[in-house]
């Protein structure tokens, strides 16, 4: 069997994205911190689709020997979709946010996710049929006032992502890199970063789409060709498009005469 890997599953875009697969058919690896919501969200597959193997993992992708543990656990299991959506943000100014709350999001945000990916990549990249999509955000290609350090973890995302799809592409490998770019969603983000108990997005946020709105447009993304999908910060529209960063492709090696 062939598993769908999806990080941050207990909530938002990662519920959402695992229910949209499930619908598909797909076997599922879900992981979070939360044990519970996991239990609850397997049960709730095995309702829609008694015949999916839904595996679960509590783990806390911030601690990276945790990582390296969360990963190895999953040998056994062949992997053809792996999703990089647990992450968080935050909101305040550069010289008032909170540096153990940032340590922890660097740590999520950028190292269990470049870890999962090369760790993924390794084994995988040459295997047809798979694919890797990292959730970044539209502030992964603009910069949000008094959200410097978290744009500049998913510009790290964005950058990666699109320069890994560019790497695969320019080795012939099969694996398909692609980078999902949200704009605001109605999920516990905006708790998590502004340090709230609960927020409503209704009445306060002018634009926005639900989770099951952007599981969707994963799921085009997944389908596509392309590298990027990304919601149009003006129009709210979802658009596909090829990487976005320029990248200084390697000018192909003069071969050696072996009569000079």
């Amino acid at each position: 069997m062939k598993y769908t890997v999806i990080t941050g599953a207990s909530s938002g875009i990662g519920y959402e994205a695992a229910l949209a697969f499930a619908a598909r058919g797909k076997h599922l690896i879900l992981a979070a911190r939360r044990t519970e919501a996991l239990d609850l969200l397997k049960n709730k597959i095995a309702e829609l689709n008694s015949e999916l193997d839904v595996v679960v993992r509590t783990v806390d992708l911030s601690i990276a020997a945790d990582v390296h543990a969360f990963y190895e656990s999953l040998k056994g299991y062949s992997i053809e979709t792996w999703i990089n959506n647990a992450g968080f943000g935050n909101f305040a100014s550069v010289g008032e946010q909170n540096l153990p709350k940032i340590e922890q999001m660097l740590h999520l945000n950028i190292e269990a996710l470049t870890i999962l990916s090369t760790l993924y990549v390794r084994d995988y990249a040459n295997t047809p049929g798979t694919q890797i999509i990292n959730i970044s955000s539209g502030g992964g290609y603009t910069i949000v006032p008094d959200a410097v350090t978290y744009c500049a973890t998913k510009f790290y995302v964005s950058a990666f992502t699109e320069g890994l799809a560019q790497e695969l592409q320019s080795k012939g490998a099969p694996m398909q890199a692609k980078v999902l770019a949200p704009a605001a969603t109605e999920t516990e983000f905006a708790e998590r970063a502004f340090d709230l108990d609960q927020f409503q997005y209704e009445g306060r946020v002018p634009k926005f789409h639900t989770a099951e709105q952007m599981a969707g447009f994963l799921l085009d993304l997944y389908d596509s060709k392309h590298v990027v999908g990304i919601v149009n910060g003006l129009t709210y529209e979802f658009e596909l498009k090829d990487p976005i960063f320029p990248y200084a492709a390697r000018a192909a090696s003069k071969p050696v005469d072996s009569n000079e």
